[in-house]
């Protein structure tokens, strides 16, 4: 059985810099029939086992530590049994949500995830957060990006631990460089595709965000 990709949309809170925003995030489950990685674990435990449906979950990958994408991490993980991966990079980050309950793994730049019958390729984009990481599975034609790039432009850079220089290099030089069809699947939002999106880059540079 070939992976396939299971997608659900949670809903919560996002709080940094002493604000907070209401957010829905999206959850990616990518595997086969008998196990899956579940990337990002931002609100809601039961929706998130419910995609997995009964299957062994090898890794919960936490594309970066802002509270909406690992705020059910380790409670997923207890329920699961699968590390947690994280860059040790955005573990700042992490220890403002969970400072008792270390992540169970990490992730590094060009870190091979298998899964499935596919790979799962770490690619770390710093800018949205320091340890900002992707994911590029290049035989499903996909990158997921959590907060690195969305259908319409960089991810937020207007907060603690976050620089706009840095997001445009990595988008540009890790995720701009991939195949024009490959679809980029994001933390929030709808998905777009490489293509679709490079064209923009000198619009972004224009407006600064």
């Amino acid at each position: 059985m070939a992976a396939r990709i299971d997608h659900a949309v949670t809903s919560g809170t996002f709080s940094l810099d002493g604000q907070t925003f209401d957010v829905d995030n999206n959850v990616w489950v990518v595997g086969d029939d008998t196990e899956c990685v579940v990337i990002d674990a931002p609100h809601d435990v039961d929706a998130i086992v419910e995609v997995v449906a009964g299957r062994r979950v090898t890794a919960i990958v936490a594309t970066h530590a802002h509270d909406d994408h690992v705020r059910v991490a380790p409670a997923l993980s207890r329920a699961t049994g699968a590390p947690v991966l994280l860059h040790p990079a955005d573990r700042v980050l992490w220890d403002l949500v969970h400072p008792d309950e270390p992540p169970g793994g990490t992730l590094d730049d060009g870190q091979t995830i298998e899964v499935g019958g596919t790979a799962l390729t770490v690619v770390h984009t710093p800018g949205h957060s320091p340890g900002a990481c992707c994911l590029h599975a290049p035989e499903l034609t996909v990158v997921f990006t959590g907060d690195t790039l969305f259908a319409g432009g960089p991810g937020a850079t207007g907060r603690s631990y976050s620089d706009f220089g840095t997001i445009v290099d990595s988008i540009r030089e890790r995720l701009l460089t991939l195949a024009p069809d490959t679809i980029v699947h994001t933390g929030h939002g709808d998905s777009t595709t490489i293509g679709a999106e490079a064209p923009q880059l000198p619009q972004w540079l224009a407006r600064g965000h």
